[in-house]
């Protein structure tokens, strides 16, 4: 039988991973709705969890550090216009963030705080997700809010200068959170002060 500690580790991995799912499913759409079919293609435009699992974003980093990330939806920049590469890499955190106002609705709506269970699950998806969408909106490559900030960028220059940054984007982001605690002094005080406006009891 099941101790109390293992059911909340499985529901709290099922959480995580499909908010990831939801999150790379909206770049694979919107990047079909653009014209690039490559997530279509390659079997990634799916709700299926397992699809979408990195072993070590997924399975690896959260050991390491309680956060990670799903692999990556293959979409073919080349062909979407600069507009586009923003719409689609802007389409996770949105996914992540419509998932937010939709749990936050049902859990006010339904008055889920009378139920314990359901309010405890109900609010760390809702902080995971805000936590997702937080996370991927840093600047930094491969993350999401570095496409958004490819997409507005029109110097020839400056775009030269994102494409030599981008090549070490990863290992800024494994320092800075490994070692720099880049969590807790960029992305926890965003997700607080986010989660402290939507009146939802505290997960922990």
């Amino acid at each position: 039988m099941l101790s109390g500690a293992a059911i909340v580790y499985i529901f709290t991995l099922a959480i995580f991973l499909a908010s990831l799912t939801v999150h790379e499913y909206a770049h694979g759409w919107v990047a079909l709705k653009c014209g690039d079919d490559t997530a279509a293609r390659m079997g990634r435009l799916t709700l299926n969890p397992i699809a979408h699992i990195s072993l070590f974003g997924t399975i690896i980093l959260p050991l390491l550090v309680g956060f990670g990330w799903a692999k990556p939806v293959p979409v073919n920049f080349a062909v979407l216009s600069k507009k586009q590469i923003f719409m689609v890499a802007a389409a996770g955190p949105a996914s992540n963030l419509l998932l937010v106002l939709v749990l936050t609705i049902l859990f006010h709506l339904f008055r889920l705080k009378t139920v314990p269970i359901l309010a405890f699950f109900v609010s760390l998806a809702v902080l995971y997700n805000i936590i997702l969408a937080v996370f991927n909106l840093i600047p930094i490559p491969p993350l999401d809010g570095s496409k958004m900030v490819y997409a507005s960028l029109k110097s020839p220059k400056a775009i030269n200068a994102y494409r030599h940054f981008s090549q070490f984007g990863i290992f800024i982001l494994i320092i800075g959170f490994l070692f720099l605690d880049g969590f807790g002094r960029v992305v926890w005080p965003v997700v607080a002060r986010l989660y402290a406006l939507l009146a939802l009891p505290s997960p922990f």
